[in-house]
């Protein structure tokens, strides 16, 4: 077993905190601008590096917003409503994975019509590093004691601050998740596959092997959902949104 003593907080200046939690996401984004750019480049879009660069920019906007409007809805409604400051305090964590992708992908969408691009040719590129930025943003979330896991009895469980019990480090199998997801769409990126193709894979991996992990997860204040967690509810349609599209763009057609 193991007690979580790891301070969240690199240093402090005054008032000013200077977290783990938001280095690591920097660094998240940073990585993708070189992965992006250099995909990019193999694929022969017509995109600059200053065009990556405000690409980034709209992906940051649309993750943040999307993913705290996400963890204030439907995660933690009673203690924002209670804490309404609170809800500006990213940097103390608490950003939800499906609406950072659904405002990544609005942001994306906004940007590609901007630049006359086809969605699916940045989206196809960017879930690569997004896999590998989620990767490091739950090791991020290990740091900052938060999403941990169910009570167990297993010797890697972990006391965490302010927790009752030994936990499942959940946050840790899922950042394995997203390093396996990482590997499979860097190995098939080479291939010639359908516009799409990547992307939907990624949503499909995603929330198939996310709504596993979600039995060892602390289901937080809002308990389970007809026996399941909000988490795994929103996986479940992930899951199927993904299957349909996915089926939709590598469909054979009928020629009589």
């Amino acid at each position: 077993m193991f007690y979580h003593n790891i301070d969240p907080t690199l240093f402090r200046i005054g008032p000013l905190e200077i977290r783990y939690y938001g280095i690591i996401y920097a660094l998240g984004f940073l990585i993708a601008y070189f992965i992006i750019y250099h995909i990019a480049n193999k694929r022969n879009l017509n995109l600059t590096k200053d065009d990556i660069a405000d690409y980034i920019f709209y992906l940051i906007i649309g993750t943040i917003l999307g993913a705290r409007l996400f963890e204030i809805i439907f995660y933690e409604p009673a203690y924002y409503a209670a804490n309404p400051l609170k809800m500006i305090a990213i940097w103390q964590g608490g950003l939800s994975f499906h609406g950072g992708l659904v405002g990544a992908v609005l942001a994306g969408y906004l940007f590609c019509k901007k630049k006359h691009i086809d969605l699916y040719d940045l989206a196809d590129i960017t879930v690569i590093p997004l896999a590998f930025g989620l990767f490091l943003g739950r090791i991020a979330n290990f740091i900052n004691s938060e999403l941990v896991g169910r009570i167990t009895s297993l010797p890697w469980c972990v006391y965490f601050k302010n927790y009752t019990g030994c936990r499942h480090p959940s946050q840790i199998y899922e950042s394995l998740k997203n390093l396996i997801i990482f590997t499979i769409l860097w190995n098939l990126k080479e291939k010639q596959l359908k516009k799409g193709t990547l992307f939907w894979s990624f949503v499909l991996l995603y929330s198939s092997i996310r709504f596993m992990i979600e039995f060892v997860k602390d289901p937080g204040s809002i308990g389970f959902i007809l026996g399941l967690t909000m988490g795994q509810w929103l996986n479940i349609a992930m899951f199927f949104v993904g299957l349909y599209f996915l089926l939709k763009i590598n469909k054979t057609e009928f020629n009589p």
